[in-house]
């Protein structure tokens, strides 16, 4: 019995998914078949960016997507017994996990999962407020820093 976790947003790396490109067909056919849904090269930006590029919402979300499918593809060919019982996703991976686990479509899924990045950069263009992820601070301090500066701590994704 397997399990999956899918990541979010922040997730994303300049080269990601280039190693599963190269080595699998499935995989290959996976960024293929995206770049011909969403009417550009989410391949391209995935794998040479520029990080300008794949940090944007609208492409980072599709890119994570594309690129985690793209990894179960592959691991499903290096591992055909593999039997994934449980699927979760932290925020956008919930798309993944829906997708993988065949409740949607890949084509679906990354219409979905544009769309959502698309309007949330909408919203955050729309609004005045900035939003950040710190990693690797003791909370007592970043605590402390929003107090002082009139920040508000929105989310805690981990310990």
């Amino acid at each position: 019995m397997n399990a999956f976790i899918f990541p979010g947003q922040g997730a994303q790396y300049l080269g990601m998914g280039q190693d599963l490109y190269d080595n699998f067909a499935e995989s290959k056919k996976v960024f293929d078949k995206a770049d011909s849904i969403l009417g550009f090269a989410i391949s391209k930006i995935c794998f040479h960016g520029p990080a300008e590029e794949l940090i944007r919402t609208a492409n980072c979300q599709p890119a994570i997507f594309v690129t985690s499918i793209a990894a179960f593809k592959a691991l499903s060919v290096k591992c055909p017994a593999l039997n994934a019982i449980y699927m979760a996703g932290l925020s956008l991976g919930e798309y993944t996990a829906l997708t993988v686990s065949g409740a949607l479509s890949f084509e679906d899924g990354l219409r979905l999962v544009a769309s959502r990045a698309k309007f949330m950069h909408e919203a955050a263009a729309e609004k005045q407020g900035k939003m950040s992820s710190i990693l690797g601070l003791n909370l007592d301090i970043i605590e402390k820093i929003a107090q002082e500066s009139g920040a508000e701590i929105a989310n805690l994704n981990c310990p």
